[in-house]
């Protein structure tokens, strides 16, 4: 049996450390990540668009592809595109739900439904793509506008540390939220990655006998 053919994951920018360092602690180096730019989660309109794009212009070139998505706020539409290409993604309706675990975001999204969620990378850049990717620096008087029907913030914590901890409770105060974090870990990305690597594996063994 020789070495493992090249498979794609299509993934969204905000996945790439979380995904890269999957593959580190898995050893699958056959896996080749391309990601699609973070800012995306305020325009996913154009999400099901460049992921077929991506898709058509990788055809022959990978043993198998997989879309490191969720739904992202593109209202079924990027299901559509990937059910027209063959290809599967992450479960779930946004990278909140895959992190936190289905059953956990359902009775996190229960216990309060004006919650606002952020995640290691939406942390990290809560300036660039909350504040001033959604004209708040510029406008405050937007902020009761995007904000007025939240009540917290939940940090959804991959890798937590203490600072990043503040970082969140000083995200929530600049938006008038209360604080709270959960974590969650890798969540449904880690397993989804697994079956769509032992799938690939599995398939690529079989194909070589």
């Amino acid at each position: 049996m020789g070495a493992i053919p090249a498979t794609l994951v299509i993934a969204c920018g905000a996945l790439a450390r979380e995904i890269i360092a999957l593959r580190t602690l898995n050893q699958w180096p056959h896996l080749v990540v391309q990601c699609l730019p973070a800012d995306l989660h305020n325009r996913p309109d154009k999400i099901p668009d460049l992921v077929r794009e991506k898709i058509q212009a990788a055809r022959g070139k990978f043993a198998s592809i997989f879309v490191a998505y969720a739904d992202c706020g593109t209202g079924g539409l990027l299901d559509q595109v990937l059910a027209a290409e063959g290809v599967e993604r992450i479960p779930g309706a946004h990278c909140y739900e895959f992190f936190a675990g289905t059953h956990v975001f359902e009775e996190l999204a229960e216990q309060e439904l004006g919650t606002f969620y952020l995640t290691d990378f939406l942390l990290k850049h809560f300036d660039r793509l909350i504040i001033r990717g959604m004209g708040i620096d510029k406008h405050p008087e937007l902020l009761p506008i995007y904000f007025g029907n939240y009540t917290k913030l939940t940090y959804l914590a991959q890798i937590v540390t203490p600072e990043k901890i503040a970082a969140g409770q000083t995200a929530a105060q600049r938006l008038g939220l209360k604080f709270e974090y959960h974590v969650t870990g890798y969540g449904e990305l880690a397993s989804s990655l697994e079956r769509f690597n032992a799938s690939t594996t599995t398939s690529t063994i079989t194909w070589q006998n």
